[in-house]
């Protein structure tokens, strides 16, 4: 590729990856630069489409999942499709982004969550609660940890219009870690019914694109793009109905992207409002079990089944395709609005 970046832009590509991570708008590129992105994305789009398609059946069949909802449907489909998509989406970022040491720290932290995930879906038990928690602690403090040194403990709060905010470094890479931990567990249980979990990331990353100088380094600038065109090919196939799913090897690697997307733009505290529907749709769950192991509070939440996807479809009636149009329609009016009031602010 670095033959490509000679051809097309020898100059005005460095000059555009410059302008891109001090927040430089999509529109208004130049023709070079814009067709470099269009080769990005159709190459992430059909390299993701044709692995997918050819590459299928080295995965583990799903057992279907016994407390889900129709958790019955995804029986003898492949599982843990993860592997293929992330491994193609790593391969476009190591192949089209200018790498630095943090982000090749932050694509191996991206992949090891992928093969956690992907040891689990093929292991005939179940990899425990313990063992999981420890593979997340790991790679959350190695993200926390890498941002830290990199980029200090300074952050943005951006519906406040406050622009740095100083944390001390414990600190900082505690709550760092905390999100980065959060967010695997939120994706990984909102991945519950057909296209949800990538609709969802899809319309988090779409809206982040829009904003102007969210993203603060190239690699957070120019990855959400690959990862979209990465999730599309994969939604090809994962719409309902569904013929392949994507496990934990794919909705723990896409948490620990959004995390690292997130502390990239020193503005953290934007995954709250721009992932509010993974939160909810996947926290409740974690906050029941959580309220009702370590507090004894065996009626907490007694109404409501968790994920809350499973609720709306269990206890209010919706069809799958509702849950997914109408969490992701929620998804990106809030995200709209969050936008349009930084803007504002700002």
């Amino acid at each position: 590729m670095k033959m490509v970046y000679k051809w097309l832009c020898e100059r005005e590509l460095s000059e555009k990856y410059s302008d891109f991570a001090n927040g430089s708008y999509v529109l208004g590129l130049s023709k070079s630069y814009a067709l470099f992105l269009l080769l990005m994305i159709f190459c992430s789009f059909a390299l993701t489409f044709l692995v997918l398609k050819h590459l299928k059946g080295i995965l583990p069949k799903d057992q279907g999942r016994q407390f889900a909802v129709n958790g019955a449907l995804s029986e003898g489909k492949p599982r843990g499709c993860g592997l293929l998509f992330m491994t193609t989406f790593t391969l476009c970022a190591a192949l089209f982004i200018p790498l630095e040491i943090e982000s090749v720290i932050y694509l191996a932290c991206i992949y090891g969550a992928m093969l956690t995930g992907y040891f689990d879906d093929a292991a005939e038990k179940p990899w425990g609660n313990v063992k999981k928690g420890l593979c997340d602690l790991v790679i959350s403090l190695a993200v926390a940890f890498t941002y830290y040194h990199y980029n200090g403990s300074d952050i943005r709060i951006l519906l406040f219009g406050v622009e740095s905010v100083h944390i001390p470094a414990a600190l900082f890479i505690i709550l760092a870690g905390v999100l980065v931990w959060t967010a695997i567990n939120v994706t990984n249980c909102s991945d519950g019914v057909d296209g949800l979990c990538s609709s969802l990331v899809m319309a988090v990353l779409a809206v982040m694109l829009l904003m102007t100088g969210f993203a603060k380094s190239v690699f957070g600038a120019m990855s959400p793009y690959i990862m979209f065109a990465t999730l599309a090919a994969y939604l090809w196939f994962n719409c309902s109905p569904s013929k392949m799913l994507m496990g934990d090897a794919g909705s723990r690697a896409l948490g620990v992207f959004l995390a690292i997307l997130f502390l990239d733009s020193a503005a953290p505290l934007s995954f709250i409002p721009m992932c509010i529907v993974i939160i909810i749709d996947g926290g409740l769950g974690l906050l029941k079990l959580s309220f009702r192991r370590f507090l004894g509070m065996k009626k907490f939440m007694d109404n409501i089944r968790t994920p809350i996807h499973d609720h709306e479809r269990k206890n209010k009636g919706w069809s799958d395709t509702q849950v997914v149009t109408r969490f992701t329609i929620i998804q990106l009016v809030v995200n709209l609005c969050y936008m349009a009031a930084v803007s504002w602010i700002v």
